[in-house]
C-alpha cells in the first residue's frame, strides 16, 4: 500500500502546484485591478478637491462689469514684463484718470438718488438737500431771473465801473464782503487748517490764491498765449452779458488779466519754498499790517484784522493773533501791486474782483453764464491736455503693516515699537461723518440754509452756512474727527491732528472696491490705497534728521537706491516733470504695494474660495497686480509742477519692478525691465 500510495502521489502534487500558480496569478491580477481602481478613485477625488480649492470665475454681475472695464482700458498685446502700464491702461481714452472717472460715477449715483421722488423724510435735512437740488434744476425760474440776481450782488459790492453804476467804496470793504459773504478770495486764500506744531489745533492759514487759468510757468509760451486769448474772450463775454459797453469791457478785461499775470510772477513753487526753508512762517496779524506806516516789510495794503475777523466770525481775533503764512514773499509783492493799483487804477481793481466773483458764482446763474464757463473750461482743457467689506480689508492691511515694520532694517527697536504703536492706535473713518447718519443732526446742521427767492440766493446761503459751520466747529470741543471731504469724494487722507485716516464712501466703489469682487481686486486696488495712507504716518521719519536714533546710513542708502531705481525707467508721453520732491511719494507707493501684497498672501493662506474674473486669463495673483496698476490709469501728460507724485507709468513700474512676486507670476525673464538684477529694501 505504501508503494501504491507513493506511486499515485506525484500527479496530485503536480496538479496542486499548477493550481497554486494559477491562484497566485489571479491574486496578483485582482490586486492590480484593485490598486488601479484605488488610484483612479483617488485621482478623481483629488481632482474635485483641488478644483474646489482653486480659483473659480466670479459670475456675479459686478464682476462682469469689472471685466468690461478692464478689457476696455487694457492692452493685452503689450508685454507685461516691459510695459505693464500699457498692459493695464493702454487703451484708455480721454483723461482716463481712474479717480476722476470714479468721481463722475459718484455724481451720477447722487443724481439718481436726488431725482427719486419721495426718498426723503419731511422736515429733515435730507428734504432741504432735495429742495436745493430741485431749485437748481428749475431752469425755467433761473432763466427767467437772468442776470438780475447777479446785478443785485454787484450793487451790494458798490457796483461795476463797466456798467456805469459804480460807487467807489473802500477797497478793503469790498474785499471783506467778498471773503465773508461770497467765499471769493481774489488775492490770497484764507482758511482754517491744523497748526504745523503739536497739538495741531486749528489756526488761520494764508496761502497763494487759486486761479481760473493755468500757471504761466507750467505752459509753453505759445500755448499760454492761446490760453490768455481764450480767457480774455471769456471775460469779454461776461461783461457783455451784464450789459457793459464792449469797448470798456475789453479794456477792463485786459487789465484784469494783467493783474493776474503779475500775481503769477510772485508765486513760488513748492520745491523752491522747501529749498529755501520757507514752507510756512508763524507771524501775528499786526506783523502783516504794522501800525507804523513807514514799515515796508509785510503787506499793509490789506486790512488783515478786519477781513479775517469778518471771514472767521465768531472767532475773536486780535492784532497779536498768530497765523500761518505759507508764502510771505508773495504777500509782500501782492500788497505792493494792490497799493499801486489803488493809486492809479482803483476802478480796474474793482473790475478784477468782480470778474473773479462772476466766475465763482457761474454755477448758480442762467445758462448763458454757465455755458460761457463750461466753454472756457473745455478750451483750457484742450490746450493743457497732457499727452471683503471695507473695514475687514483695512484691518488686514493694517495688520500686514505692523508685521512688516518688524523687519525694517533701518529702524532701531524703540522707533520700531513707537511706529507699531502709532499704527495700532490709529483711528479709521469710512463712509461718511457720524452726523450724516443721524436725521436730527443733519436737520440741525442745515437749519440756517435759506432757500430762495432765486437759486443764486440759495447758493449764497449755502456758501455762508458752510463757512459758519467751519468756523463754529473750530471753536467748539469736538469728540470726533471733523471730516475734511464730502462722503461722495474720492480723496482719502490722513489727519495729523486727530491721528485718523479717512476713506470716504465715494472711494470705496467700483472699480476700486466691491464686496462681490475677487479679493485680488479689492486688495490690489483699494488695499494699496489704504496702505498708502497708512505709510504717510511715517513721512517724517524719511526726512533728513527725522529719525536720529535710526540707522541713518542704511536709510539714506535705501532712499538713494530708490532714486536710482526710478531713474532707470524711460518716460513715454511725459515731456517734463520734476522729481526732486517726489522721493517721499515714491517710497510710499513702493511700500504700499508690498504691504497690500503681504496682506493678500496672508488672506490666501487662511481663506478658501478665491475667485478671478472670467475670460481675462489672469490668475488671482496676476489679477492683484493688474488691479493695482488700474488705480494709476490716466492719460500721460506733462507733469504738474505742484504734483508731488511721479508720472503714472513710474508709479506702476517702479513698485512692480521692485516686487519679486510680480516677475514670478508673470514669468518675466531675468534682466527684463520689470525684473531687474537689483532691488531696493526700504519697507
Amino acid at each position: 500500500m505504501g508503494t501504491l500510495w507513493s506511486q499515485e502521489r506525484p500527479p496530485e502534487e503536480g496538479q496542486s502546484t499548477e493550481q497554486s500558480r494559477w491562484w497566485a496569478m489571479a491574486r496578483r491580477l485582482i490586486m492590480a485591478v484593485l490598486l488601479l481602481g484605488l488610484l483612479l478613485g483617488s485621482s478623481v477625488l483629488l481632482f474635485y478637491i483641488f478644483r474646489s480649492c482653486g480659483p473659480r470665475p466670479c459670475e456675479m454681475p459686478m464682476c462682469w462689469h469689472l471685466l468690461d472695464h478692464y478689457l476696455a482700458s487694457g492692452n493685452t498685446s503689450a508685454a507685461p514684463c516691459t510695459d505693464f502700464f500699457s498692459f493695464s491702461c493702454g487703451k484708455s481714452k480721454g483723461t482716463s484718470n481712474s479717480f476722476r472717472a470714479l468721481a463722475e460715477e459718484n455724481k451720477s449715483r447722487l443724481r439718481r438718488i436726488l431725482e427719486t421722488p419721495g426718498s426723503w423724510h419731511l422736515g429733515s435735512g435730507e428734504e432741504k438737500a432735495f429742495q436745493f437740488y430741485n431749485s437748481c434744476m428749475d431752469t425755467s425760474a433761473i432763466e427767467a431771473a437772468g442776470a438780475g440776481p447777479l446785478r443785485q450782488v454787484i450793487e451790494e459790492l458798490g457796483g461795476w465801473p463797466i456798467s456805469g453804476n459804480w460807487t467807489s467804496l473802500d477797497f478793503n470793504r469790498t474785499l471783506r464782503l467778498l471773503m465773508s459773504q461770497y467765499g471769493h478770495f481774489p488775492f490770497f486764500r484764507a482758511y482754517l487748517g491744523p497748526h504745523p506744531n503739536p497739538p495741531h489745533t486749528p489756526v488761520i492759514q494764508i496761502d497763494q490764491p487759486e486761479f481760473d487759468i493755468p500757471l504761466k510757468q507750467e505752459q509753453e509760451q505759445k500755448i499760454y498765449a492761446q490760453i490768455v486769448r481764450e480767457y480774455l474772450a471769456y471775460l469779454n463775454q461776461l461783461g457783455t452779458l451784464l450789459g457793459g459797453d464792449p469797448g470798456k469791457v475789453q479794456e477792463h478785461a485786459s487789465l484784469s488779466i494783467s493783474i493776474t499775470s503779475q500775481l503769477f510772477q510772485f508765486l513760488r513753487p513748492l520745491g523752491q519754498q522747501q529749498a529755501q526753508g520757507k514752507v510756512f512762517q508763524l507771524i501775528t496779524i499786526d506783523q502783516l499790517q504794522p501800525l507804523c506806516p513807514s514799515s515796508k516789510e509785510m503787506a499793509p495794503a490789506i486790512d488783515w484784522l478786519s477781513c479775517l475777523q469778518a471771514t472767521f466770525t465768531p472767532m475773536s481775533l486780535s492784532p497779536s493773533k498768530t497765523i500761518v503764512v505759507h508764502n510771505l514773499d508773495y504777500l509782500k509783492d501782492m500788497s505792493q501791486l494792490v497799493e499801486k493799483q489803488l493809486l492809479s487804477h482803483r476802478d480796474f481793481l474793482q473790475s478784477h474782483m468782480i470778474f473773479g466773483l462772476v466766475g465763482t458764482l457761474s454755477p448758480a446763474l442762467d445758462s448763458k453764464f454757465q455755458e460761457a464757463h463750461r466753454s472756457l473750461n473745455q478750451k483750457l482743457w484742450e490746450l493743457t491736455e497732457r499727452p471683503p467689506v471695507a473695514m475687514d480689508l483695512f484691518t488686514a492691511i493694517k495688520d500686514a503693516l505692523i508685521t512688516r515694520l518688524r523687519r525694517v532694517s533701518w529702524m532701531d527697536e524703540e522707533t520700531r515699537k513707537k511706529a507699531q504703536d502709532r499704527v495700532i492706535q490709529l483711528q479709521v473713518k469710512m463712509g461718511g461723518p457720524e452726523w450724516a447718519m443721524e436725521p436730527a443732526l443733519a436737520r440741525q446742521k442745515y437749519s440756517d440754509v435759506h432757500l430762495g427767492p432765486s437759486f443764486l440766493q440759495s447758493f449764497l446761503s449755502g456758501i455762508r452756512s458752510r463757512q459758519a459751520r467751519i468756523v463754529h466747529s473750530s471753536l467748539q470741543p469736538f469728540l470726533h474727527h471733523r471730516w475734511q471731504v464730502s462722503p461722495w469724494r474720492v480723496n482719502a487722507y490722513y489727519s495729523i491732528t486727530d491721528h485718523v485716516v479717512v476713506f470716504p464712501a465715494g472711494l470705496l466703489q467700483p472699480p476700486f472696491f466691491h464686496p462681490a469682487y475677487p479679493r485680488a481686486v479689492n486688495f490690489g486696488a483699494a488695499g494699496s490705497i489704504m496702505a498708502r495712507e497708512l505709510l504717510h504716518i511715517f513721512d517724517q521719519l524719511l526726512l533728513p534728521g527725522g529719525c536720529p536714533a535710526c540707522d541713518t546710513h542704511a536709510l539714506e542708502g535705501a532712499l538713494l537706491c530708490l532714486e536710482r531705481h526710478y531713474a532707470a525707467f524711460p518716460l513715454y508721453g511725459v515731456t517734463s516733470f520734476n522729481s526732486s520732491h517726489m522721493v517721499l511719494e515714491n517710497a510710499v507707493d513702493m511700500g504700499a504695494l508690498a504691504v497690500a501684497l503681504q496682506a493678500y498672501n496672508k488672506m490666501l493662506l487662511w481663506h478658501r474660495g478665491e475667485t478671478t474674473l472670467p475670460n481675462l486669463g489672469l490668475t488671482p495673483q496676476q489679477l492683484f497686480f493688474r488691479s493695482y496698476a488700474q488705480v494709476m490709469c490716466r492719460k500721460l501728460s506733462t507733469q504738474d509742477s505742484q504734483d508731488t507724485h511721479s508720472p503714472p507709468t513710474l508709479r506702476v513700474h517702479g513698485p512692480l519692478s521692485n516686487t519679486p512676486a510680480f516677475s514670478r507670476h508673470f514669468h518675466c525673464p531675468r534682466g527684463a525691465l520689470l525684473n531687474p538684477s537689483e532691488r531696493c529694501q526700504l519697507w
